[in-house]
C-alpha cells in the first residue's frame, strides 16, 4: 500500500490535472496503446534500417509541439496516479506496475522538469520532419521513438 507521502503527491498532481481542459484529456483517451509485434534486438536492427529507408524528411520549420505534448503526457500520468490512489484508498490490490508508478512518480516528474528547463521553447522546430505516412509533419525522431517503444514492449535500452 502506498505511504502517506506518495498519496499526498498524487493528490497534489490531481489538483493540477483537474485544471486541465477536458477536450485535451478526452483526445488522449482516444489514442491507441503503443503496441506492435515484439522484435528481438536483431529484428529491431533490421526494422530500423527498413524504417530509415522508408522515411522522407523535410527540414522546413514546423510548429513546436514538444513541450505541449510533454504536458499532455504528464496529465495522463497524473490521471493514472489518481486512479491508483483511489484504488489503494479503497483497499484494492494494485499491480506491481501500479505500485511502482505511485512509488516512483517523483522520478518521472523530475525528468519532466529537467526537460522543461533544458529544452528551449522552439527546440522541436529545428528537427527534421516526416513528409509522408501516419507521422507526417511530426519530427522524425518521434516516429523512431514510437516505433522502438511499440516493438520493444515499452523497453528501450542501449
Amino acid at each position: 500500500m502506498p505511504n502517506r507521502k506518495t498519496l499526498l503527491r498524487a493528490w497534489l498532481r490531481t489538483k493540477r490535472w483537474m485544471a486541465r481542459p477536458v477536450d485535451t484529456l478526452d483526445a488522449l483517451d482516444r489514442e491507441p496503446p503503443l503496441r506492435a509485434q515484439l522484435l528481438s534486438a536483431e529484428q529491431m536492427e533490421r526494422h530500423g534500417k527498413t524504417l530509415a529507408r522508408a522515411h522522407r524528411v523535410s527540414n522546413t520549420p514546423a510548429p513546436d509541439l514538444l513541450l505541449g505534448r510533454l504536458s499532455d503526457n504528464q496529465a495522463v500520468l497524473d490521471r493514472a496516479c489518481l486512479m491508483l490512489t483511489t484504488a489503494a484508498q479503497a483497499n484494492r490490490t494494485l499491480t506491481p506496475a501500479g505500485e511502482w508508478l505511485l512509488d516512483n512518480i517523483y522520478l518521472i516528474d523530475e525528468q519532466i522538469a529537467i526537460a522543461r528547463r533544458h529544452l528551449p521553447k522552439g527546440y522541436s522546430r529545428e528537427l527534421p520532419r516526416l513528409t509522408h505516412g501516419p507521422s507526417q509533419g511530426l519530427p522524425r525522431v518521434y516516429d523512431i521513438a514510437l516505433d522502438a517503444i511499440s516493438h520493444g514492449d515499452g523497453r528501450v535500452d542501449a
